[in-house]
């Protein structure tokens, strides 16, 4: 069975910094590229980042750039996406995400992100 499990999230003040963490399972994920989706209360979900298993590479949406880091580790077969400098607006729910293409295959359970003012 495949699944994301994610975890970290929680609340912190403006400007403060919170950890996500996916860990995939159930199958190889190595064509894949694994993402972060948020929806906030009210809106539609959208994309925030993602990173190609294979090799690395990243993109961002723009409002995160420069504040969130995806990454990867392979040993631990564990992705991470590091959020500084949080803002209110980065309040919603994240979602982990396996993509192949432009094809969603796989998401995560979800864990909330409070940024508080």
């Amino acid at each position: 069975q495949v699944q994301l499990a994610q975890s970290g999230g929680g609340m912190v003040q403006t400007g403060g910094s919170l950890r996500l963490s996916c860990a995939p399972s159930g199958r190889t994920f190595s064509n894949y590229a694994l993402g972060w989706f948020r929806q906030a209360p009210g809106k539609e979900r959208e994309f925030v980042a993602q990173i190609l298993w294979k090799d690395g590479s990243a993109d961002y949406v723009n409002s995160v750039k420069g504040r969130f880091t995806i990454s990867r580790d392979i040993a631990k077969n564990t992705m991470y996406l590091q959020m500084n400098n949080l803002k209110p607006e980065d309040t919603a729910v994240y979602y982990c995400a396996a993509m192949l293409g432009h094809q969603i295959d796989y998401w995560g359970q979800g864990t909330q992100v409070t940024v508080s003012s």
